[in-house]
Order: structure tokens, then sequence, then C-alpha cells
């Protein structure tokens, strides 16, 4: 059962999710009609913001939640199951509300075929295309150890051991036509305000941050502080896809997953 301290933290979080300003102990009770009294709400808020999920800018001001309390918050609402996503109201509703999501289809193609053309240029063929590539016989002997290797692993190993070529031409199929990103205007934003190194905008961009990532809620660890990201393995027009979510913390993401989710 959800004690006293913390229903008034959820209530005081949705609170400011919705409004986006400080919320005094008056505006809560009225909002959600609490049955306790604005003195024994502030006192809440007193011990809340004590231990850091609180902050009060002007003592005459009211409260806002802090990122650790909508890291707390967002990662005990956003771990469940995404079947199918439509993909009209996806592009609308990130563009409305200032996200950017990152779309990569699920990729199950193989390497199945290498066609060598006089010691010249070498022909791949995969499960579903064909990409072609210069000839050499170290790459040849390698992408003979390849047959019947997943798309994203080769690209993962051709990218260590120094493949320039197969990593650059695989990339580019898979960035125009595995890999989608919706409203990258808004990344770059949060890029530059948040003076993200080159790698990790190229790791966002070219999708090989997809390659990594697993399905759940990811703070610090992947974005600047005060940012969220959410991955879900889902479906969008019948095809499998991994699907990242980026925005601010304070995004009302219940709004955004009602209006996706079918």
């Amino acid at each position: 059962m959800i004690d006293k301290k913390e229903f008034l933290l959820h209530s005081i979080i949705q609170a400011y999710i919705e409004h986006l300003e400080p919320i005094s102990s008056n505006v809560l009770k009225s909002m959600y009609d609490i049955s306790y009294s604005p003195a024994t709400i502030r006192n809440y808020f007193k011990k809340l913001g004590e231990e850091g999920y609180l902050v009060q800018e002007h003592i005459s001001s009211g409260r806002t939640p802090t990122n650790e309390a909508l890291q707390e918050y967002w990662n005990s609402r956003l771990t469940f199951d995404l079947l199918e996503v439509d993909y009209d109201n996806l592009n609308h509703l990130a563009t409305k509300m200032g996200l950017t999501v990152f779309i990569k289809k699920e990729a199950d193609d193989t390497l199945k075929r290498i066609i060598n053309i006089e010691d010249i240029y070498m022909i791949l063929e995969f499960s579903s295309f064909a990409i072609t590539v210069k000839y050499s016989d170290a790459l040849y002997r390698f992408l003979n150890d390849m047959l019947d290797v997943k798309i994203d692993d080769i690209l993962d190993i051709s990218k260590q051991v120094g493949a320039t070529q197969l990593y650059n031409e695989l990339s580019h199929y898979v960035k125009h036509n595995i890999f989608e990103i919706i409203n990258t205007k808004n990344f770059l934003h949060l890029a530059v305000q948040y003076d993200l190194d080159e790698k990790s905008i190229i790791a966002f961009l070219q999708g090989s941050v997809m390659n990594t990532i697993k399905a759940g809620v990811h703070f610090d660890n992947l974005l600047p502080y005060g940012q969220i990201g959410i991955v879900h393995n889902t479906k969008i027009n019948n095809t499998n896809v991994k699907m990242l979510v980026v925005g601010d913390l304070s995004k009302d993401y219940k709004y955004f997953y009602k209006g996706i989710a079918i």
C-alpha cells in the first residue's frame, strides 16, 4: 500500500508534468481533491526536500521535483510491453511533444554468398539485398568466415577489424533501409545544448547506438543528465522493430504512450 509521503510525491510529479511550473500545497490539494490539510502537505514537502526529491527556488514559491525524483517515477512506470505502435500517431506526438524517436527494423538478413568478379570487386548477397565492395584477398577470406552471419554482427566485427569500406557500405544500407529517426531536429538541439561529443552524436544519428541498448529505461548511462531514453521491442506496420524514445524527464510519457499504442 502506498504511504502518504509517496502518494504526495507522485501527486506533485503528476501535477508538475502537466503544468511545468512549481506546485504549491494549496494547488496540489485542489487539483486532486486531497483530504490532507495544506499544512500537512507542506510538512511532507519539507521532508521530501530534505531527501532530495523536491526543490523550492524561493520561500514563497511552490515545489518542483528533482531529476532524481523524476527518474524514479518514470523508472517504475515505463517498464511495460508495447506490443504495436501506430506510426502516424507516433510521428505526430513525437513532433508535438519535442521527442526524438529512433527506429531500427529487426535485421534478420544474413550473408549468403560472395561473388568474386575477377579479383576487382565482390558482390555480397544477403538474404534480401546485395552490396558491392572492392576485392582484396584479406577481405575475401574474412567474408567467407561470415557466411550465414547476421548483418548486425558483420557490422560490429567489420568495425572492430578495420574493414572500413565494408562497414561503410553496410552502414549506408542500414541507415537508408532499416534505420529511421523521427524529429532529428530535436536531437540536434539536445546535442548542442549539452555539448555532446562527436562520437556520441554519430552513434545516435547513424543508428549504431541501437545495436547495444536493451529494452528498458535509460538515464545518465546513455544520455545527458535530465534526459531519458525508453527502449521497446515492438511492431510498426507489422514489422518487428527496436524503438528508442529520447526526451526531457519532464515530458508526459503516459500521454505519449497512450496515444501511440495500438
